[in-house]
């Protein structure tokens, strides 16, 4: 169960109402109205606790398991141990995953704007908005209905966010446009000068940013992030991506619709991602290259050259994944060779 002094406990639900949320399937449909209270992992789960199988790599759980009721793919069904009553999908996880909002809903305040905050008279406020304590808010912005901006939150002027949008506490926003849905988590800053700059004999000269960030509907960009302004056009997030913590992208650098960068990804000035791309964890990116559609790269990997679409790179410089395999093989092989002619 979730720790009661961050999560309200959760309303019980009957194995029918979570089967329709889920898209599931009951294995046996007379357990219906069974009532689960909560849910948990395999190997901690108990009497009218509800949990999953995704992996079969723990397999070994699930057929030990003390769990009230389970999410299974059909292909598992052989393995579950005596008593358990099974839910079926071809997505387990997915499946989970509703099933877990639906015992968790997102608890949100109820619309306020906190006396504390400031609010040019210029701002624009949607309806059902809730403002917290400490929030700036700039001339000209424009904030849509549903809106929430947690504590401590700077909102440049001009900036416009759609419909929606959470935003966390100690983000800043400028310069940039946001669609609706799209959330954002503490920390994040958006909209700053990207890392611009002329060089000569006498030293650095700051190249003005004059670009915008625009970002599309339902994004997430995980704490800590930075998304720079372009330096003439714009910086672009396409909708449906989700970037995680710690991610710098640089200026005019365009993100197209559903890609995943994990952790402490860095993108380069003016490179371009085309849509569902994957960069892993701490991989970095060259400026001014293009990822097509589709192309995934293996975590702390260094991309230095163009991907094509629906490849798989990887190591540094990343290259094709089959390659750098043979590769490193190869590589192993030519060592071992060597130790045993000493």
């Amino acid at each position: 169960m979730a720790d009661p002094r961050f999560f309200l406990k959760p309303h019980p639900l009957t194995l029918a109402q979570i089967a329709g949320r889920i898209g599931a399937e009951l294995r046996a449909p007379e357990d219906g109205e069974y009532l689960v209270h909560d849910v948990a992992a395999l190997d901690v789960a108990g009497d009218a606790q509800l949990s999953f199988l995704d992996n079969k790599k723990y397999k070994d759980q699930f057929t030990q398991t003390k769990a009230a009721a389970c999410i299974v793919h059909p292909d598992m069904v052989g393995y579950a141990p005596e008593g358990v009553r099974l839910l079926l999908s071809l997505s387990p996880y997915k499946a989970y995953a509703l099933a877990a909002q639906a015992f968790y809903p997102e608890q949100r305040p109820e619309p306020s704007i906190s006396k504390f905050s400031t609010i040019h008279p210029d701002a624009k406020i949607g309806q059902d908005v809730s403002i917290g304590d400490f929030v700036t808010i700039g001339a000209n912005v424009e904030i849509g209905n549903g809106v929430w901006i947690e504590s401590h939150v700077a909102v440049g002027s001009g900036v416009i966010l759609g419909d929606g949008v959470r935003v966390g506490n100690h983000a800043t926003l400028s310069h940039c446009i946001i669609g609706n849905g799209t959330r954002i988590y503490p920390g994040v800053r958006i909209g700053q000068d990207g890392f611009g700059f002329a060089i000569d004999p006498s030293g650095f000269v700051k190249v003005p940013q004059l670009g915008r960030v625009m970002i599309g509907d339902h994004v997430e960009i995980g704490a800590n992030t930075t998304i720079d302004r372009g330096a003439s056009g714009d910086t672009v997030i396409g909708s449906g991506s989700w970037i995680d913590n710690l991610v710098q992208i640089g200026h005019n650098v365009k993100i197209g619709r559903g890609c995943i960068l994990v952790a402490q990804v860095g993108v380069a000035g003016s490179t371009e991602l085309g849509d569902f791309v994957v960069l892993a964890g701490q991989v970095g990116v060259a400026g001014h290259l293009k990822i097509g559609s589709m192309a995934k790269v293996a975590a702390q990997s260094g991309v230095t050259k163009d991907i094509p679409a629906r490849e798989e790179w990887m190591g540094y410089p990343a290259m094709p994944m089959k390659r750098y395999l043979r590769q490193s093989v190869y590589l192993s092989k030519v060592i071992d060779k060597r130790r045993e002619g000493q």
